[in-house]
């Protein structure tokens, strides 16, 4: 018993010492400013577009708005995707993949993840959630070269964000987790496979009915270039 309150001492104390010392993150407006200019991108001047923003929470944080910077459901979530091999488990909060995005781009060894969720906290703290996904949504890749969601709408489909379809949205919204895999030029099948995950996450949160879902899977996509693959 004494060892174990031992190693939750080191434990909080170790992670104290990561908040105290782990970068300010004051400084993410400004990294997430520098990732759109090296790839010559537009922002979405800190607007969050409903559709993608809806189709991006019901599949990576359907409790963002609710819950911590951390949520222990979603990395027991994340950890048994791991052990199973599916991808679509998730586990990781909107403000870890940020922190992940603008600090430890590349890293994902246990010093850098407990780095990430301390930073994570810190984002919490510091600006307000829509704030949070706006800058996610700006930083994030959504592949074929297409840094941020103004980019990328326009990239895939030819339209400002805020117009873009449902079943627009969801495709976008499945491509983060794995752009290059899910790209859907030369990947379709895959990105279409993503996107239905994206749909039933937004009829299990109450967004869409299932017959609103199945009418957006249905529409045509009407894409900038052809999708294949």
């Amino acid at each position: 018993m004494q060892a174990l309150l031992a190693l939750v001492v080191l434990a909080v104390a170790g992670f104290g010492g990561l908040l105290y010392f782990s970068p300010s993150v004051s400084t993410a407006p400004a990294k997430v400013q520098a990732i759109l200019a090296a790839n010559h991108a537009p922002s979405d001047g800190g607007v969050v577009p409903a559709k993608v923003g809806a189709a991006l929470l019901a599949t990576e944080d359907s409790r963002y708005y609710h819950g911590l910077a951390v949520d222990p459901r979603g990395v027991v979530r994340g950890s048994w995707g791991v052990i199973t091999g599916d991808s679509n488990a998730g586990g990781a909060t909107i403000e870890i993949q940020l922190a992940k995005m603008l600090y430890t781009p590349g890293s994902s060894d246990p010093l850098s993840v407990v780095e990430q969720v301390a930073l994570a906290f810190k984002l919490d703290q510091h600006f307000t959630k829509t704030q949070i996904l706006a800058m996610y949504l700006d930083a994030a890749y959504f592949g074929d070269g297409a840094y941020g969601i103004t980019a990328a709408a326009t990239h895939y489909f030819g339209v400002p964000a805020d117009q873009l379809t449902w079943g627009q949205a969801s495709l976008l919204a499945g491509l983060v987790q794995a752009p290059t895999s899910y790209d859907p030029h030369g990947h379709l099948t895959l990105a279409l496979e993503r996107r239905a995950h994206v749909l039933n996450r937004l009829v299990a949160t109450g967004t869409l009915t299932r017959a609103e879902a199945d009418q957006a899977a249905a529409a045509p996509l009407n894409p900038v270039v052809p999708f294949s693959g």
